[in-house]
């Protein structure tokens, strides 16, 4: 009888143990689940900033360099005044190479993301652009005022979430693209959800394989949901017009252009 007793005490005793083992592990996985999940809501935006603020600096002094110069525009020594309402004429855009892998095309404004939104845009799609610097340029779209897509992409809520409100865009929302030579206004047009493999939104005119561009073209894709890739969400624009920076910014973004232009 004492030899059962003892057997059952230390089948429970074994029993607990491993109840309070498993405890544990779950505990722990739940700990470093938190830790994951802060690190990829939370740091990976921290960090994306931090490189996003210096790329758009060097950009910024790159800018004013040339503004110096006399290549780019100047008032006085200043970044240039904002241009007239009314727009003019400044013939067909001016449109630079495509540049090498990890270099500055320019600055993206969005107003509808907020009056101080501005990013990079970054030549390339890989995670070296992507998980650091910005919005990437897909390689072989179109430049910017080129007639064909001037194609990018960007995170939604990790990494910088530079397009995390790409839902919110309304039909007619400007959206503004600054190079070194100038400012194209793009109108955003529509939106789309697609599924990964639908590539042919990068088309020279998006989703018409037989067609030959006349116009140029903005599309921007991000993950869909907000916090899944299951997707992707897919936003179009149009160009409007352009203008050299000669003229300064457009007056809707020229406060902030200013500001940006002064923190290089």
């Amino acid at each position: 009888m004492q030899d059962k007793a003892a057997h059952g005490r230390a089948r429970g005793t074994g029993t607990s143990a491993g109840i309070t083992l498993l405890g544990e592990l779950f505990l722990t996985a739940g700990v470093v689940l938190v830790l994951f999940l802060g690190w990829q809501l939370w740091w990976t935006n921290v960090e994306s900033a931090a490189a996003q603020r210096e790329v758009v600096k060097d950009f910024a002094r790159q800018y004013n360099a040339s503004s110096v110069q006399g290549d780019g525009p100047t008032v006085q020594g200043s970044p240039a005044a904002p241009s007239p309402g009314l727009k003019a004429d400044h013939g067909p855009a001016t449109v630079a190479p495509e540049p090498a892998a990890g270099a500055t095309i320019g600055i993206l404004y969005v107003p509808r993301f907020g009056a101080d939104y501005s990013r990079p845009i970054v030549q390339g799609t890989g995670p070296a652009v992507l998980d650091s610097l910005g919005i990437g340029h897909y390689d072989g779209t179109a430049m910017p005022g080129a007639a064909g897509n001037f194609a990018v992409a960007g995170h939604r809520q990790t990494h910088g979430a530079v397009l995390d409100n790409i839902d919110a865009l309304v039909p007619g929302d400007k959206i503004y693209v600054q190079t070194r030579d100038g400012f194209y206004v793009y109108v955003f047009r529509n939106s789309e959800i697609v599924l990964p493999d639908r590539t042919e939104v990068l088309l020279p005119v998006p989703a018409q394989p037989a067609a030959a561009p006349t116009e140029s073209y903005l599309t921007m894709t991000s993950c869909n949901p907000r916090f899944g890739s299951q997707e992707r969400f897919v936003a179009y624009a149009r160009l409007e017009h352009w203008q050299p920076g000669t003229v300064g910014p457009p007056a809707e973004i020229a406060a902030q252009v200013q500001r940006t232009t002064r923190e290089g």
